[in-house]
């Protein structure tokens, strides 16, 4: 078991919701410059940004899935940096690019602590369809999450303590998640039926530190744009390289 992995499922609490980049390697943005992408339609009767799937990278994948600029995020649900992107980025990202159809827009998760881990596992638990709005909310959320746990140490350390079915339960509990994706179409018995499949949460933690490793990110956000980093980790800097890339 990777470092990463035992610190996804069993560290303790240790939430740093400021920025959380590592270093990364100088991104290759020039290549990347190309004439403007005509705007490409849905089908009849759909929206691109009701178009998501799951990915074979363990991430989610919202727009085109033949867009021309294919935009990947690695991003954990603890991180402020990540945070301040969805409230600044999402967005116009998704209603001036995604729905053109011009981008694909991919969060993948790269976990870093155990309230990661739980939010990541219930993001994904309704529809591939739903989980780019439920990062986004809970993104929005993030320090009262934070808070909670922080002044409820007792319960957090109990969570910890169970058994690892019954681990990410409590800790939900004790965070308040269960209530707020409730309230958010995740019932309180789908989202703890979730919480309890360690298997699948283990699976999941392995495949975000195998997608990391590969593509050596440490920190997030992370971008990259057709399989190039980016320099830039902010939509302040990500639409611009869009824009020469061809999304205008």
């Amino acid at each position: 078991m990777t470092r990463t992995l035992r610190f996804a499922l069993a560290a303790p609490l240790a939430l740093a919701l400021a920025a959380c980049s590592g270093g990364a390697d100088e991104g290759d943005e020039a290549s990347l410059e190309g004439e403007a992408i005509a705007a490409i339609p849905a089908p009849d009767g759909a929206s691109w940004l009701e178009t998501a799937s799951k990915t074979e990278e363990g991430g989610f994948v919202i727009g085109n899935p033949d867009a021309p600029l294919k935009l990947v995020e690695f991003a954990s649900h603890t991180c402020g940096a990540c945070a301040y992107f969805a409230e600044n980025g999402s967005t116009p990202l998704q209603e001036k690019y995604v729905e053109s159809g011009v981008v694909s827009y991919e969060i993948r998760p790269l976990l870093r602590d155990p309230l990661d881990v739980t939010i990541s596992t219930l993001a994904r638990c309704g529809s591939p369809e739903g989980f780019h709005a439920l990062s986004d909310q809970a993104w929005a959320s993030l320090s009262e999450f934070g808070n909670r746990l922080q002044s409820n140490g007792a319960a957090y350390e109990a969570a910890m303590s169970a058994a690892p079915e019954q681990r990410f339960v409590q800790l939900a509990e004790a965070a308040g998640l269960i209530e707020f994706f409730a309230a958010r179409g995740i019932s309180a018995d789908q989202a703890r039926t979730c919480l309890s499949d360690s298997d699948a949460i283990t699976a999941m933690a392995e495949k975000s530190s195998e997608e990391a490793a590969a593509e050596n990110v440490t920190g997030t956000p992370t971008f990259f744009l057709n399989g190039r980093r980016l320099d830039a980790n902010q939509w302040q800097g990500i639409e611009p390289i869009l824009q020469r890339a061809g999304a205008r």
